[in-house]
């Protein structure tokens, strides 16, 4: 329970609305004087305020604490109280008007709808000439260094829960991660086509037309046989600090994870849904969990739709079985070759198609 603290309370909570005007769409923050983005990148001028806030009030993570109790904890519905590790929270309102950016106990986030954990992976909290130099010098190491791949793909799911619309499709998710793990720090991404291919989403032509539509990048040329190439509009992605070899690992991985042979002829949702299930790594009890509303929200899903995938996914043996924990709101699984998704993507490679 994180009640209450010792040290003095800090109030690290930022909003920023979205106004619509004549001629455009104004960016108000409480802290700030308003400006003026345009109508197609409000939302990631938006996203970009908040987290040049949250590096401005940088706070060590041991003075941190949830700060929904100083709003009554009027974010989210009542559950069982405050519990977990402080994370930075992103959380969409009014169907995107309005974007908070808080310190939120990892119980409150989970029973907040429309958040997302914001990855230590996209916001880096360094200064900026700090981050730069060391980018640099992990891009010279050949080793691997950070967090997991698993680790870089859920947290990319739970931010683009929040950063897209509701209703993306699977497919789209699926480019999404592909293009946020790939891009360099300009935005700029190429997605040849082999890979379109290898992510089963080339006869679903409606996810770049997706992404394109929310505002969350665009394609300044139009698809062609060798793949396509693409610009990143929202700027929190485009600020990850890792080096881009790791987060390409992670998006590899991704590839080889949705190639397996049992799923790579189911649908994208499906497959998006099996990816999330790996990206989540043991609890105690040896056994990944999640909350299933987190997990519904992370692929986009329904809640009454998570049952029958999990069904599926233990039909095609991609998970040995499934359960509800002892409150009735945790899932646990297992999955059937766990040691083969486990930070090893070479021991996937049997599984790679052509």
């Amino acid at each position: 329970m994180r009640l209450c603290t010792t040290h003095p309370v800090v109030r690290r909570i930022w909003t920023v609305e979205l106004r619509p005007e004549h001629g455009g769409t104004t960016l108000s923050c409480l802290q700030c004087s308003p400006s003026a983005p345009t109508m197609r990148t409000a939302p990631s001028q938006a996203l970009t305020h908040l987290a040049a806030h949250a590096r401005h009030d940088f706070l060590p993570r041991h003075l941190r604490t949830c700060q929904c109790h100083s709003t009554g904890c009027r974010w989210h519905p009542r559950h069982r109280g405050c519990a977990g590790p402080v994370l930075l929270v992103l959380t969409r309102e009014r169907g995107g008007r309005l974007w908070r950016l808080a310190d939120t106990c990892a119980a409150c986030a989970a029973a907040t709808d429309h958040a997302a954990v914001v990855p230590d992976t996209v916001l880096a909290t360094a200064s900026p000439a700090a981050s730069l130099k060391r980018i640099r010098q992990q891009q010279r190491r050949k080793a691997p260094h950070g967090p997991s791949e698993q680790v870089r793909v859920r947290e990319m799911l739970s931010y683009l829960a929040a950063a897209l619309p509701a209703r993306t499709s699977a497919a789209a998710r699926l480019l999404a991660l592909q293009c946020a793990l790939r891009s360099t720090t300009a935005g700029k991404v190429n997605i040849p086509a082999g890979l379109i291919r290898g992510m089963r989403i080339a006869s679903e032509p409606s996810a770049l037309t997706e992404l394109e539509a929310a505002g969350w990048l665009r394609s300044p040329t139009a698809p062609t046989h060798t793949g396509i190439l693409m610009e990143l509009l929202d700027t929190a992605v485009r600020m990850q600090a890792p080096a881009r070899a790791d987060r390409a690992r992670a998006a590899n991985w991704i590839l080889l994870t949705c190639q397996m042979s049992e799923i790579r002829q189911l649908g994208a949702t499906p497959r998006l849904l099996a990816l999330a299930l790996a990206a989540h790594p043991l609890d105690e009890t040896g056994t990944p969990t999640a909350e299933q509303e987190v997990l519904a929200r992370m692929c986009g899903l329904p809640l009454q739709e998570l049952t029958p995938l999990l069904d599926m996914l233990v039909t095609t043996r991609f998970l040995r079985s499934w359960a509800h924990g002892a409150v009735p709101e945790d899932l646990h699984w297992e999955l059937a070759r766990h040691s083969h998704l486990a930070g090893n993507s070479s021991s996937l490679e049997s599984d790679r198609v052509t």
